[in-house]
């Protein structure tokens, strides 16, 4: 990883059991990017995750805790990813709850597809890393409020 972190950028998470969504962020612009979706095996992909943070050398990170008042699996399970996160990178790594966001995704790339902004399908890997991107957003946002 490079010494200097780019303290414009961060990289948002929506975390699944299957799938983890991946997006960019720019408080520039504050404005989010779907980067990419990872599929989740017996293990965690952290090779994938190390070259996306590598690329794009964020200064922050964020995970998307469902139901984060709840005390349940995926809400445990999304709480030790960020933990983990934060030892491995030595990054602040914020929690944003995401209650409702792959509905928001999927509402939002419907949009897309009916104004044609989006050709393909609509698939779950689409909403995942769509479902990162308002989640960085919605962190983005409540820094100016």
């Amino acid at each position: 990883m490079s010494s200097k972190a780019n303290e414009n950028l961060l990289i948002a998470y929506d975390f699944g059991l299957k799938r983890i969504g991946i997006a960019s962020g720019n408080l520039l612009t504050g404005t989010a990017t779907p980067l990419n979706t990872l599929v989740v095996g017996s293990r965690l992909p952290w090779n994938k995750m190390d070259n996306l943070i590598d690329e794009w050398n964020p200064a922050q990170l964020i995970v998307g805790l469902p139901n984060p008042n709840k005390s349940n699996t995926i809400s445990t399970k999304a709480d030790d990813f960020a933990n983990n996160l934060e030892k491995r990178y030595f990054l602040p790594v914020s929690r944003v709850d995401e209650s409702f966001t792959s509905r928001a995704a999927e509402s939002r790339l419907r949009e897309y597809r009916e104004s044609g902004l989006m050709k393909n399908r609509i698939k779950k890997e689409h909403i995942d890393s769509q479902a990162a991107c308002l989640i960085a957003e919605q962190w983005i946002h409540s820094r100016f409020d």
